[in-house]
């Protein structure tokens, strides 16, 4: 039985194989297919005793991955044989010296920048920050390094199903953290959208579930309106000849969710659940006016919404993104989204980078695009190399998502900045001794100070001084990083020095106070004083914002430093350290904290950001002084801790008894009534005996808002106290929050 399936396997694979190679076909030059079957081979071979967690032979990852660099992104032969590869240097005996020699130098560089770094990292650090920053270094050399790590991210994201839930977790925060918006920036938005909704499949799945139903329950509904919406559209089209598409497309997922959230409305009331596109096919020449000439025709038949217009054709957003967007008030008095651009616009908006360079290449255009900007953007901030690993991902994860604003040199120069760009971000995005030497601007003829927000259109002349040179200050009100970069330069060598004699107080500190300078005492240092790297502490003990005498503190501090209470000796700082602890006191098939009955076992105190109670969904993470903390999956730190420092989460979830109360936060929201409050205090006290810490009530104009806190023994017991007091007169919303 088992031949029979190995031989079914090596048909599948090779069935896989000849797909990819079908995909390929249009555009493999001469040789390309004989390269692609040797990675194909080599790829085969050196995995074929690898399975993965769902059981399947692990040479399906491989394929799948390069599958998604052709069909999904448009990308070539390089990517493809990288893609093949990608693993193979990780996770078998293959050395990049190997690859070097087999398929050459580009593809080298390509597979080393997919390739962990294994080893042990800097105090603070983190591995997957490190990872990351390894990665984004060969943006200075081949763009298709990024771009075939998110195509196994994605296929990773697919078959998240068969790995254990804290490795879901990590991995799906890890994706929304950093690769969905890797995705939006360069121009991938299939990607990112897919990518967003398979977090929220991982992490919330039940609202998952619930939204994907609704829209499908609404599928017929939104069909029909949308047939009604584009008839006179496509007769109006047809009549002035354009060879057009319209489509109809709901919003992702992810995106509804973050408006139910964001605008505290239910499902239902989502009016904009899908938008229309209207996409053209017209000559390069002609494309900007065939757009407006369309914009036209929807609003001869439909109202637009002044405020929401969003012309993306005259300019084009920092990703290449193009088109054109309006809202319009449709005949049933429901707003709708149309979208409005060129076959070309759509297929870059699909494809984004790659795409972008396929039609560049045909269009003869030398000029430097708003991706191509950034990029090289992105090459700057690389090149100031001194930051910790996980703040230069927390800067470059701002730059991200941020918008554009678009502004006017004093000779009409247009230039692009993140949105809320200051005088001063202006001035270091001109040349960076100029931003060095700002003391102020002229913003449209008038005097304004150095932290004054740029808005679209402004034209801004730059004042500067020999006089002047940047201070910490600055760092408040920039938002680009080649301005932080240029700023963090110049204080850089004053920071140095003050740091090397902090360094040298602590340690001499530390001799006296007869505490062992280790890695870990460093650490339990800059918790104990809240820094968030080694650097900064030695500077504020250099520069005398932390005294000798708080040092003297330090020692009389007893920290959690052992997360078990039995005093075996060893330390507990991961999840694997973890694991192999409580496997020695509880067998060996336990992994798992049980929260009420581990105690005796290990120190664990329930997180103050998202207080999690019984029945919420959880996980514990390993903190450096204070034990093991237990936060909710939907806490809102829970993305950035579990993509920087995945490897100190462990599994976690509540022990079958629970005698303890715990405390939440309700939101109460409604009309004003004589009364209403003596209600609601008689369901919670009377009727389900809660217990109240506390009760504030705000009303205005007719309307209360209440916030009160109170102990619940579980999301059951929590969830019966929301229903009763909706059901009170007056009462329009109950939820809970975090405080």
């Amino acid at each position: 039985m088992l031949a029979v399936d190995l031989e079914e396997e090596k048909k599948e694979i090779i069935r896989r194989y000849r797909k990819l190679l079908r995909l390929a076909k249009p555009f493999l030059k001469q040789g390309d297919a004989k390269l692609i079957k040797k990675a194909f081979y080599t790829s085969a071979e050196a995995h074929k005793e690898m399975r993965r967690k769902s059981g399947e032979p692990y040479i399906f990852h491989p394929l799948a991955v390069a599958q998604i660099c052709v069909e999904e992104i448009g990308l070539g032969t390089t990517s493809i044989v990288s893609a093949l590869l990608h693993d193979v240097v990780e996770d078998t005996e293959w050395e990049l010296e190997d690859i070097n020699r087999e398929f050459g130098l580009k593809i080298t560089k390509i597979i080393d920048g997919l390739t962990k770094i294994s080893g042990v990292f800097e105090n603070g650090s983190s591995q997957q920050a490190e990872n990351f920053r390894k990665m984004l270094l060969t943006l200075s050399e081949d763009v298709r390094v990024i771009l075939v790590k998110l195509a196994d991210r994605l296929h990773n994201m697919r078959t998240l199903g068969s790995m254990p839930r804290n490795k879901q977790l990590k991995i799906a925060s890890e994706t929304i953290y950093l690769y969905a918006p890797l995705a939006h920036r360069l121009g991938l938005y299939a990607i990112k959208s897919e990518l967003e909704d398979l977090y929220l499949r991982y992490t919330e799945h039940e609202v998952y579930k619930e939204i994907a139903e609704k829209i499908k329950l609404t599928k017929r509904v939104r069909t029909r309106f949308i047939n009604k919406f584009t008839k006179p559209l496509q007769e109006e089209l047809k009549k002035h000849d354009f060879n057009f598409a319209i489509k109809g497309r709901p919003k992702s997922i992810f995106s509804i969710w973050n408006k139910m959230k964001k605008q505290d409305i239910p499902f239902e009331e989502i009016y904009d659940l899908f938008a229309i596109r209207i996409i053209i096919d017209t000559s390069l020449e002609e494309e900007k006016s065939a757009c407006w000439q369309v914009y036209s025709i929807v609003t001869d038949f439909y109202q637009p919404n002044p405020d929401r217009l969003r012309d993306w054709i005259s300019t084009p957003r920092a990703n290449g993104y193009e088109s054109l967007h309006t809202t319009v008030m449709s005949n049933n008095g429901q707003w709708v989204e149309v979208q409005i651009r060129t076959k070309r616009m759509d297929e870059i908006a699909e494809k984004g980078y790659a795409a972008h360079w396929k039609y560049k290449d045909n269009a003869g255009n030398s000029s430097e695009s708003g991706l191509e900007t950034w990029i090289s953007r992105v090459r700057d901030m690389l090149e100031q190399n001194d930051t910790t690993a996980i703040e230069f991902v927390d800067d470059f994860r701002g730059n991200l998502f941020n918008e554009e604003v678009f502004v006017f040199t004093p000779k009409g120069d247009l230039k692009t900045l993140p949105s809320g760009a200051t005088a001063l971000d202006f001035a270091f995005e001109i040349h960076s001794e100029i931003g060095a030497r700002c003391i102020g601007a002229k913003v449209n003829q008038k005097l304004v100070p150095l932290n004054h927000t740029l808005k679209n259109g402004d034209q801004v002349e730059i004042l500067t001084s020999n006089k002047q040179k940047p201070n910490e200050g600055w760092l408040r009100f920039v938002v680009s990083t080649k301005a932080r970069a240029k700023i963090k330069d110049e204080l850089k060598e004053h920071k140095k020095y003050i740091a090397e004699e902090g360094k040298e107080i602590i340690s001499r500190k530390l001799r006296q106070l007869k505490i062992d300078s280790t890695r870990e005492n460093y650490d339990r240092l800059r918790a104990f004083f809240d820094v968030s790297t080694q650097f900064d502490l030695f500077y504020k003990v250099g520069s005398g914002l932390i005294a000798t005498r708080d040092l003297k503190r330090f020692k009389e501090f007893k920290p959690f430093s052992k997360a078990f209470k039995n005093d075996n000796g060893t330390e507990v700082s991961d999840a694997k350290s973890f694991e192999k602890e409580i496997k020695k006191a509880k067998g060996k098939n336990n992994d798992m904290l049980l929260i009420g009955e581990d105690m005796d076992l290990v120190d664990y105190r329930l997180a103050k950001c998202c207080n999690p109670i019984p029945g919420d969904d959880v996980f514990g993470f390993v903190t450096i002084n204070e034990g093991i903390k237990i936060h909710r999956t939907l806490c809102p730190n829970t993305p950035e801790l579990l993509a920087s420092h995945g490897h100190r989460v462990v599994k976690a979830k509540w022990a079958s008894q629970h005698q303890e109360a715990f405390l939440v936060s309700l939101k109460i929201i409604g009309t004003d009534r004589v009364g209403l409050i003596n209600d609601v205090t008689t369901i919670i006290s009377n009727e389900l005996k809660v217990n109240m810490r506390s009760m504030s009530i705000d009303t205005d104009t007719g309307i209360f808002e209440g916030e009160i806190m109170l102990y619940v023994n579980d999301t059951s017991h929590l969830d019966l106290l929301i229903q009763e007091l909706e059901k009170v007169t007056g009462v329009v919303k109950v939820q809970r929050f975090y405080s």
